[in-house]
């Protein structure tokens, strides 16, 4: 229950606070506040004192008592327009007084008593029936108050909608202004329009207006140019003008400064509420919203419609007035989109597949900015000619022996290893120097710091050796000579540096700025003086990177294990890579679950320049890809993904490609014989080396086609597709499962298993050379000189000739030159010496030949004996 105040008291009597407090103080009641409390001790206590006060409480009042009765009964309304019924109690109180007579008063006959209480009962009746009344209009009323607060509250609802709405397309239309010039270019541009459309509907309607007026009032001309001045609309061809508009170039209404809402006078109802009336005043429509639409490379025609804001029927629509039929679902080309999005009057921005992909970059890596920077072991990479001794150096600077282990004596995989020296800690990168693994040469000099040169002191400057240079001086990285094999007696260190000028590189003693080292992996000459190079070329780049920042990488190598999953050589580059980072390679995204060194060891963490296996990927990524620890993993999952797509897509528009230029060469020139083959290794970048090398197979005939490159064993998927594209399975060191194994003795697929890339290479130029077939080629048996001329009766004329080159055979074709030009070609007739006939004239001895048909021969030309035979077509011949 609610307590009565002082003030809500003297509202109840009509009376003055002031005015009450002091009454409250006369008649001894502490109250001295407008908020104090009332009680109804203290009403009694000021109903007595004002009695007192006035007079009319008397000592001889007669004594009264005072009954009251409270009835309460329920009165339920029904609910209209959606509201819901409502039950109202009403409250009847019936008060009867009865006031005891005085000793030796007259006490009152019946029939006035009788007569009294049916007027009280007549008075208690009317009361009731009134206050009953009272009660149901004021239900009426609440019923009323709330189905108006309901329409009001809804009205406000809407109206909020409304108002955000319109806020949205506000707020939309500044930023597309703010951030795309073309669009605000548009904008104004459009502006300009209206303004001047508008000057020509005001000139024609002020010239209508002259002319309905009297000669008498018409006023002088306007100047030449000059606008008239507009005659106010009428409100109702306004509301008319401004209701009609461009379906395609919408406009928006805002409303006027200062005019958000204009109040009437306050007029005074009965009910005592106040109507105050808003009324909108709305200026001229404004340009249609001109907004910067990103187009990228391929989009859809939905897409399109979406990012400029319109139906995506009205596109289709100015694309068909354009000469273009396209459906909601078809894609665009760029330049295509572009001229739409003009067309429809917005500006339009070329955006590359890069730029999204770039910006998700920037919000996954973290910034390295203020992290403090130290120095960092420096990355080296041996690089040079196949079996100049890289491994082995690098096997003695290590003291392991990896060259034993790799098949071949060569090393088909890129090795990462640091090592602790006495003098501090290197990182080498042993890439192979087999010319088919060119791309993985590159990415080891793409990383690395220092590249050492290993050249063979007792073979030299090699085509391996020279892109080798190549790679080095495109990477942009300091070069160490090590001229290795010094210990072997045919050892040629200056014929080594002297071959090396023709690509300058100048040793330090002949005046040049590459240090060149002797090294011996036998001995172990010279391995200290290579070291000190090596840490003298760090100091003098002062190599350094962050260590308490996120990590960054590159990929070397990956692959994927029985029982671990992927697996990924990472080179940290910067930052410190931990066990429990996500890291992002690629369109590959995962955990680090474990880390281990290049000895097999567990590592809890890697700083820069350090190389370290990591498992959790969710996928192999390419060799040369970078790694980053993610700073945001939501924007990373979808970095992983746009990666992925972008993938997906160019995998198919290469396929795509390849079926296309297969059916016009087919059309054109006739069905291309085919190779196609299926590469499956155990690493990343073996499986890409192969593949690049199989391309490079020359043929002009036949087209050696790689239909995929993957790692791992050789599945059961993997012979279904080699069936149906007639392949050829090549498996480096990788071998087909049990289901695979049956599979291919039920189908018959060609598998072929390869640990060294060599062999790879001959039997495939082997498969080419019986695709190409025979060819018939001409072969020079010998040359026989004619010394004179002989007349016989029986053969004609018979030239005498010494044979001077291989052997004349009877019964083969031959040819008459004279001076060197071929002037008869026929078939040897007789063949004799002295008087015998004989098959076979060796060089440096006479004989009589007789030329079959021919009897033009003289002394001075030249007799040449010559054979055709087939010879199996190779890869060279067809290049």
């Amino acid at each position: 229950m609610s307590t009565l105040t002082v003030q809500d008291f003297a509202k109840e009597l009509g009376r003055p606070v002031e005015e009450l407090l002091e009454q409250f103080r006369e008649a001894g009641v502490s109250v001295s506040k407008a908020d104090a409390a009332v009680t109804a001790e203290d009403k009694i206590a000021l109903l007595n004192y004002l009695k007192q006060k006035t007079g009319t409480a008397t000592a001889g009042e007669p004594r009264r008592i005072t009954l009251k009765r409270r009835e309460t009964t329920e009165l339920r309304l029904g609910g209209g327009r959606g509201a819901p019924a409502k039950t109202v109690s009403i409250e009847v109180r019936k008060k009867r007084t009865y006031v005891k007579p005085e000793e030796g008063a007259p006490a009152l006959d019946e029939q006035a008593t009788r007569e009294a209480d049916e007027l009280a009962a007549r008075a208690e009746a009317e009361r009731e029936a009134a206050a009953r009344a009272a009660a149901e209009a004021d239900a009426r009323r609440h019923q009323e108050e709330l189905e108006r607060k309901l329409r009001v509250e809804e009205e406000a609802r809407q109206r909020a909608e409304q108002e955000a709405e319109v806020q949205r397309a506000k707020e939309q239309h500044e930023r597309a202004l703010a951030e795309d010039p073309l669009y605000r270019a548009k904008w104004e541009a459009e502006r300009a329009r209206m303004r001047a459309a508008e000057n020509v509907r005001r000139a024609a309607e002020a010239a209508r207006a002259l002319a309905a007026q009297p000669a008498a009032v018409v006023p002088a001309a306007p100047a030449a140019g000059a606008v008239p001045a507009p005659a106010k609309k009428a409100p109702e061809r306004v509301a008319r003008e401004r209701g009609a508009g461009d379906r395609q170039h919408r406009t928006e209404l805002h409303l006027a400064e200062g005019k958000g809402g204009r109040r009437e006078k306050k007029a005074k109802k009965p009910s005592g509420r106040v109507r105050v009336e808003n009324v909108h005043v709305f200026e001229k429509p404004v340009a249609p919203i001109v907004r910067e639409v990103e187009v990228p490379e391929a989009i859809t025609v939905g897409e399109l419609a979406n990012r400029m804001a319109v139906k995506a029927t009205e596109l289709i629509k100015v694309m068909m007035k354009n000469g273009i039929m396209a459906t909601i679902n078809q894609t665009l080309d760029q330049d295509t989109a572009l001229l739409m999005v003009e067309e429809m009057g917005h500006k339009a921005r070329a955006v590359k597949a890069t730029d999204f992909e770039e910006s998700l970059e920037q919000a996954v890596a973290g910034s390295e900015a203020d992290v403090e920077r130290v120095l960092r072991p420096p990355v080296v990479t041996i690089m040079g000619h196949v079996d100049h001794g890289k491994t082995s150096l690098l096997d003695h600077i290590r003291k392991t022996r990896v060259a034993a282990g790799e098949a071949g004596g060569i090393t088909q995989h890129i090795g990462a290893y640091h090592v602790q020296t006495p003098k501090g800690i290197i990182t080498f990168l042993d890439t192979p120097g087999h010319a088919a693994f060119t791309k993985m040469r590159a990415r080891g000099a793409q990383v690395t710091d220092i590249v050492i040169l290993v050249v063979a002191a007792d073979d030299g400057v090699m085509p391996q050796t020279v892109e080798a240079i190549q790679h080095a001086k495109s990477a942009k990285a300091p070069l160490i000579v090590a001229i290795t094999k010094i210990d072997k007696p045919e050892a040629d260190i200056d014929r080594v540096k002297n071959e090396l000028t023709k690509y300058e590189i100048v040793p330090e003693e002949w005046g040049g700025d590459t240090q060149v080292v002797g090294v011996s992996a036998f001995t172990g000459e010279g391995i200290d003086a290579l070291l000190d190079a090596i840490l003298v070329q760090a100091e003098i780049l002062e190599l350094t990177a962050p260590v308490e920042a996120l990590a960054r990488g590159n990929i070397l190598e990956s692959s994927v294990e029985k029982g671990r999953g992927p697996v990924a050589t990472v080179l940290v580059r910067a930052g410190t890579l931990k066990q429990g980072d996500v890291i992002l390679s690629g369109p590959h995204f995962g955990r680090v679950r474990a880390m281990f060194d290049e000895n097999g060891r567990p590592v809890k963490e890697a700083g820069p320049s350090i190389p370290v296996q990591v498992l959790g990927l969710s996928g192999a990524p390419d060799a040369g890809d970078d790694v980053v620890v993610v700073a945001d993993e939501r924007k990373a999952r979808e970095l992983a993904i746009v990666r992925e797509q972008k993938l997906r897509e160019q995998r198919m528009a290469q396929s795509q490609a390849v079926r296309m230029d297969q059916i016009f060469a087919k059309m054109g020139e006739g069905e291309v014989k085919q190779l196609n083959l299926m590469v499956k290794a155990d690493v990343q970048g073996s499986a890409e080396a192969i593949a690049e090398a199989l391309r490079k197979l020359p043929s002009g005939e036949v087209k050696v086609n790689v239909l995929s490159t993957a790692i791992g064993g050789i599945n059961e998927s993997d012979i279904d597709l080699a069936l149906a594209s007639k392949a050829i399975i090549i498996g480096f060191n990788v071998r087909a499962d049990a289901a695979a194994r049956k599979h291919i003795q039920d189908t018959g697929v060609d598998v072929r298993y390869y640990s060294i890339i060599y062999e790879i290479l001959d039997d495939v130029s082997d498969a080419i050379s019986g695709l190409l077939g025979t060819e018939t080629r001409e072969q020079i048996v010998g040359i026989a000189q004619v010394r004179e001329v002989f007349r016989s009766s029986k053969l004609g004329n018979i030239a005498g000739c010494l044979v001077i080159e291989g052997s004349v055979q009877r019964n083969l074709p031959i040819r008459v030159l004279r001076n060197n030009t071929v002037i008869f070609e026929g078939v040897l007739e007789s063949l004799r010496r002295f008087k015998d006939d004989v098959q076979k004239v060796e060089a440096g001895t006479e004989c009589g030949i007789g030329v079959k048909d021919y009897n033009d021969v003289k002394a001075g030309d030249q007799i040449e004996c010559f054979q055709r035979v087939e010879v199996r077509r190779t890869v060279s011949a067809a290049a």
